[in-house]
């Protein structure tokens, strides 16, 4: 196996079916995937199990009581889990493009991580999809979504962007590389060397803050937002609160602002560390 990829879910077989099918279309077999199951019904366990007999590549769900949005607590027993020393990250609600793990596995390089996007459809599309749609690839082509409702767009640039415009876009994109849950990957080393996710981090931008993190570590991003395409399927966010909004910002300005390499609420738990000692810069550097 060349790489791990981790996808998140919660409670959502619908998507994670459409989500399941189109790893099974990639063109390259020689990765793990692994299912980072926030506290699903057996619903879900049923649909993994069924997956998993038919899959041509090793399936591995880890799963955690359910306690409330709890993504980057089992991201980080997902990462644990990983038998790679590569991993690419994505979501339950991401079809992704039959060459997925292809991009993601050409475009790594030593000292980078890769930084994708999405394209988020509207739930009429996301409805629509079939499984014959995916096995077909005929919901990435642009004809096909338009015909069925969606609307132009200079988005519209990452469903047939290749060769020379694709590196033009990912050069000129003026959306900066940081690591987003849905679409990125990295060394593993690099991962574990920052500590993985901020586990004090529910819903808003707790997958960036590990991305600074990593900058802060010397590990630069690469744009490939016009090379490993994913569709995001609609869906609403009842765990979206504005207390984690606003508390995530905080820990994101701290992180920033003191270039923080390594949380002590991560993979590795810093229990003697409290939180004058965590104000230091000098202990921060050590850890």
């Amino acid at each position: 196996m060349k790489t791990s990829v981790i996808i998140s879910t919660y409670n959502a077989v619908e998507w994670l079916e459409k989500v399941l099918w189109s790893y099974a279309r990639q063109t390259v077999e020689s990765f793990e995937l692994i299912i980072a199951d926030d506290g699903s019904g057996a619903e879900t366990a049923k649909l993994i199990a069924d997956f998993k007999v038919k899959a041509t590549f090793p399936v591995i769900h880890v799963w955690q009581e359910d306690a409330g949005f709890q993504k980057t607590k089992i991201l980080n027993k997902a990462i644990l889990a990983c038998r790679t020393d590569y991993i690419i990250m994505s979501d339950g609600d991401c079809i992704v493009r039959k060459d997925f793990v292809a991009k993601h596995l050409k475009k790594r390089k030593k000292g980078r991580f890769l930084s994708g996007g999405y394209y988020k459809l509207p739930m009429s599309i996301s409805k629509l999809i079939s499984k014959e749609d995916i096995d077909l690839g005929r919901c990435f082509e642009l004809k096909w979504l338009l015909k069925n409702g969606l609307s132009k767009s200079f988005k519209n640039n990452k469903l047939n962007a290749e060769g020379i415009k694709e590196e033009f876009l990912n050069s000129f994109t003026p959306s900066k590389a940081t690591w987003n849950g849905h679409n990125a990957s990295g060394w593993r080393e690099d991962i574990l060397a920052v500590n993985g996710f901020d586990e004090r981090m529910q819903y808003g931008g707790q997958d960036r803050e590990m991305g600074e993190r990593l900058k802060n570590l010397g590990i630069k991003g690469k744009q490939i937002r016009y090379s490993a395409i994913c569709l995001h399927l609609d869906h609403e966010r009842s765990y979206k609160t504005q207390e984690s909004i606003k508390l995530n910002k905080k820990i994101r300005k701290y992180t920033r602002t003191k270039h923080i390499k390594v949380t002590p609420y991560g993979i590795r738990k810093f229990e003697a560390l409290d939180a004058v000692v965590w104000e230091s810069p000098e202990v921060s550097k050590k850890i």
